[in-house]
């Protein structure tokens, strides 16, 4: 279902037309209202009114980060903070956290990309709506819980965690849609299933998730585990929230929301913009933005964006689902390695659980790469040599590294109710 059909299969030329006009707007708001931007502008030799066309947007400094910290906790703020209405921020576990400030324009346009998302997904006014994200400060549960109501969805906010209560709510409501994290869309269904609780058990006819990276083959086992679709969303708080790009039925790629954010993808090291369908990282302006518009923000997100026609009807470019981040990617012996490629690995043998860690350290100078991973029910105890190798050969196909591979028991490695620790890198200890 299209929620906005004006927007979401605007005509293409009309979309650049719109663009345009919203980052020149956007660039002059900006220039004039955040000294931090101003300043970076005049570095770089850059006006407003250097500002014609799309193309131009490449004359604008990056942003990055280690700037929205730097500027802590105001100082990116393009409104008075008297317009400011919400302020959302992250966990700011390796510093200060980035402070996200929304005028009420602002929370009106991130209900509206989240209707978009959740209408993609199929959520409609007939929807139970389990939010099993997180409330606070983090954008994620009030983001979908104010979209869901906008579609009209009757809201169950139940945030992150409490599993046990989760499916007592699910069963109990007749949730028919849920938000979750992959990782605990997975730990969720393994509850069910050690309770006896099958998916024919509950209402539930789709799954959205977001908040980390997620690999093809893990989408399967969360369609799997529910019997129902899964459906990818895309976003971070430095930009809105989720709700920047959603997937459709067509599941071939996320919608990107390009009347409200302009994307490139830039090579990480170059900074150089890429051509379409090149995988690199995600920059992202905001083009409607009024309390803290972004200019180029470095996302770390790795993606590749084409232009193609979709069956549902939308004419906005997709992107591909996240594969990595720029500061995920492990060097082991100086070879890139991320962490969705083993996830994709493991998962596609189907010969384990789906529940698996990746412990780096050195010894004696060399890196090292072991991989836990959990033994599944069915496989029995005599093929575990035979299915550790079968592991670690293939893993040295796709990523040219050798990892010492350990099938550990079932229940070994710690679940998470939120975003999933996948990596333990002793180096930086």
């Amino acid at each position: 279902m299209i929620w906005n059909l004006a927007m979401e299969a605007v005509d293409r030329d009309e979309l650049k037309t719109l663009q345009t006009e919203r980052l020149r707007r956007t660039v002059a708001h900006t220039y004039q209202n955040v000294a931090y931007y101003r300043a970076k502008m005049d570095a770089a030799g850059v006006k407003p009114e250097d500002i014609q066309t799309l193309d131009d947007v490449r004359r604008l400094p990056l942003t990055a980060k280690k700037d929205m910290r730097e500027n802590y906790p105001y100082g990116m703020l393009a409104t008075p903070l008297q317009r400011i209405v919400r302020l959302h921020c992250s966990s700011g576990t390796t510093g200060k956290p980035t402070v996200v400030g929304y005028t009420k324009e602002d929370i009106n346009i991130w209900a509206e990309v989240l209707a978009r998302t959740l209408s993609a997904g199929g959520v409609d006014d007939k929807s139970v709506f389990q939010v099993a994200v997180n409330y606070g400060l983090f954008t994620g549960g009030l983001g979908f819980h104010y979209a869901a109501e906008t579609v009209g969805a009757s809201v169950v906010p139940v945030s992150g965690g409490n599993t046990a209560r989760q499916i007592m709510l699910m069963q109990d409501f007749g949730t028919t849609a849920m938000i979750i994290t992959p990782s605990y869309a997975l730990y969720l269904a393994e509850t069910m299933r050690e309770m006896g609780i099958t998916p024919k058990d509950t209402a539930m006819k789709t799954i959205l998730c977001g908040a980390e990276a997620w690999s093809d083959q893990m989408h399967k086992e969360v369609e799997t585990a529910f019997g129902v679709p899964a459906f990818d969303v895309y976003g971070l708080s430095e930009i809105i929230g989720p709700g920047v790009a959603c997937e459709c039925d067509a599941h071939s790629g996320l919608h990107i929301q390009e009347d409200h954010f302009y994307c490139e993808i830039i090579d990480p090291i170059t900074e150089e913009v890429l051509p379409e369908g090149q995988i690199g990282e995600m920059v992202i302006t905001t083009l409607t933005k009024d309390g803290m518009p972004m200019i180029r923000y470095r996302t770390r997100d790795l993606s590749a964006m084409y232009r193609e026609e979709c069956s549902c009807g939308r004419t906005q470019t997709k992107m591909q689902r996240v594969v990595g981040r720029t500061d995920d990617m492990l060097i082991i012996r100086g070879v890139n390695v991320f962490p969705s490629q083993v996830e994709s690995v493991l998962l596609s043998m189907g010969e384990t659980a789906p529940h698996y860690q990746l412990v780096v350290d050195r010894e004696h100078n060399l890196d090292t790469l072991a991989v836990l991973v959990e033994k599944s029910d069915k496989l029995a105890e005599g093929n575990i040599s035979a299915i550790e190798r079968k592991i670690r050969e293939q893993l040295k196909a796709a990523t040219a590294v050798t990892a010492v591979v350990r099938l550990v028991e079932p229940k070994t490695i710690e679940r998470s109710e939120g975003k999933a620790k996948r990596v333990i890198d002793k180096r930086k200890s």
